[in-house]
């Protein structure tokens, strides 16, 4: 299982193979700016230099990336996945995955319309097809859907999840706490400095 850092990273090198070709493979900037965008990204990610270095070494000890050193005018060490040849996917599943990565969990739908700069999929069902196929492999999953979800999920199972992960009995992963319990915590806080900040306070009877 791949790090939230490692994931991020191979996510990003898989989408910009195929989204700019011109600049793949990846220059260290720029595939720590793509880890970091603001936008096609959930979470949004502030990732140093260092802890994207330290994945890219893990992930070539791994054997999914490859380091291409300065030649031909370039300056710089550049980087580029090996993944999809290592896990053996086609190209219609690694913009699956690309994007799962990337964008966390996710229905068919949305995941046509997110990955059409990567792979022209004909339709929904379409995909459907590839998550299947990439779910024999055991490398994504169907979530349960939630109360208020018109259509299921599908979760990547290479990388551990940024964010809290709805399990497929629909309870929170281990050692997450629900809403409320959060809601309840911030109120007590609340409470707390409020209180303290009435001590803090004047008392006018006095005055």
């Amino acid at each position: 299982m791949l790090t939230v850092v490692e994931g991020r990273v191979l996510g990003c090198l898989l989408e910009k193979e195929r989204t700019v070709p011109d600049q793949y493979p990846l220059t260290l900037n720029a595939l720590v700016s793509a880890c970091n965008q603001s936008s096609s990204r959930d979470p949004v990610m502030h990732l140093a230099d260092h802890e994207v270095e330290a994945a890219l070494v893990s992930l070539k000890t791994q054997g999914l990336l490859r380091f291409v050193h300065p030649s031909h005018g370039r300056s710089v060490t550049r980087y580029r996945q090996v993944a999809d040849e290592s896990w053996g996917v086609e190209r219609e599943a690694a913009a699956v995955l690309a994007v799962l990565l990337v964008r966390g969990p996710q229905t068919a739908a949305e995941l046509r319309t997110r990955t059409e700069r990567l792979h022209d999929f004909t339709s929904v069902e379409a995909v459907e097809s590839a998550l299947h196929e990439l779910a024999d492999d055991r490398r994504v999953r169907m979530l349960e859907r939630l109360p208020g979800q018109k259509e299921s999920r599908w979760q990547q199972l290479l990388a551990d999840e940024p964010e809290v992960v709805w399990s497929e009995r629909a309870a929170p992963v281990a050692g997450a706490s629900s809403t409320a319990e959060r809601l309840g915590d911030l109120e007590a806080r609340v409470a707390r400095l409020e209180a303290a900040l009435a001590d803090l306070m004047p008392d006018t009877n006095t005055l």
